[in-house]
C-alpha cells in the first residue's frame, strides 16, 4: 500500500476510497500543515471572500503553537482534522510512536476547537497498516487526494497550481494545497494562496460546488 499510495495515477485507480472521491458534483479543498500566523489568517480571509468553507489537517506542533488560530478556523465555519503531531513520514516510525502522535493531535485539537476531527491525513500521504488501524481506532477516516497542486515547491506560482489541478477539478475531486511552508519551500505558500480563486472560479464555471470534505460526502 504505500508504494501505491505514493504514485498519484496508481492511487487514484486503486485506493479510490482512500482519495476520498465522492459521487456528488462536489470538490473537496483541503489545506496541510498548519496553522500558521505568517500564512493561514490570509488564507481564511480568501476563503471568506471567496464564500468557501475547507478542510484544515492540522500538524499537531503548528497546533500547539497557535490555538487562537485554531479557533479562528472552526470560527470562521471550516473543519479541522488530524495530519499528524510531526510531519515525520509513519514509515520512518515504530507503531507505538505512530499512535501516539496520531492520538496526541486527536486529544488537542479536541481540547481547542470543540471540534472532534472526523478525517485523518497522513504525512507525504503515505498510510501504513499500522497508521490505518489507528486512524480507525479513533475514530477518523482517512483521506488522500485526487488533485496536488505541488504548492510546496519553489517554483511554483498560482498559474503553474492552478493548471495542475485543473485536470482534477471534476465531480467528486479532493484538492491538496497547503496553507504553510513548514515542511515546504519557503514563502511557496503565497503561490497557493494566489490559485486559491483560480480554483474556486474553475469548479464553479463548471457546475461544482467547492466545500470541506464534510459536505464532500452525502449522508
Amino acid at each position: 500500500m504505500p508504494s501505491v499510495a505514493a504514485i498519484g495515477p496508481l492511487r487514484r485507480t486503486l485506493l479510490p476510497g482512500l482519495c476520498g472521491v465522492s459521487a456528488r458534483p462536489h470538490v473537496a479543498l483541503t489545506f496541510d500543515d498548519g496553522p500558521d500566523p505568517a500564512s493561514t489568517p490570509k488564507f481564511l480571509d480568501a476563503l471568506a471572500a471567496e464564500g468557501v468553507r475547507a478542510t484544515f489537517f492540522l500538524l499537531g506542533t503548528q497546533l500547539a503553537a497557535a490555538p487562537d488560530l485554531a479557533r479562528r478556523i472552526v470560527q470562521d465555519g471550516h473543519e479541522v482534522a488530524v495530519h499528524s503531531w510531526t510531519h515525520r513520514p509513519h514509515l520512518l516510525q515504530p507503531p507505538h510512536a505512530i499512535v501516539s502522535e496520531l492520538r496526541r493531535t486527536r486529544d488537542l485539537v479536541v481540547e481547542v476547537t470543540g471540534q472532534r476531527p472526523r478525517f485523518w491525513r497522513p504525512p507525504n500521504g503515505i498510510p501504513t497498516g499500522t497508521s490505518l488501524l489507528a486512524a480507525r481506532t479513533l475514530g477518523m477516516r482517512t483521506v488522500l487526494w485526487t488533485g496536488d497542486g505541488r504548492d510546496w515547491r519553489a517554483s511554483a506560482t498560482g498559474a503553474s497550481i492552478a493548471a495542475r489541478l485543473d485536470p482534477h477539478l471534476r465531480r467528486g475531486g479532493v484538492v491538496l494545497l497547503h496553507d504553510s511552508d513548514v515542511t515546504s519551500a519557503p514563502d511557496s505558500w503565497r503561490a497557493a494562496l494566489d490559485a486559491v480563486p483560480q480554483i474556486v472560479a474553475t469548479c464553479r464555471l463548471r457546475g461544482l460546488s467547492v466545500g470541506s470534505l464534510a459536505s464532500h460526502w452525502s449522508d
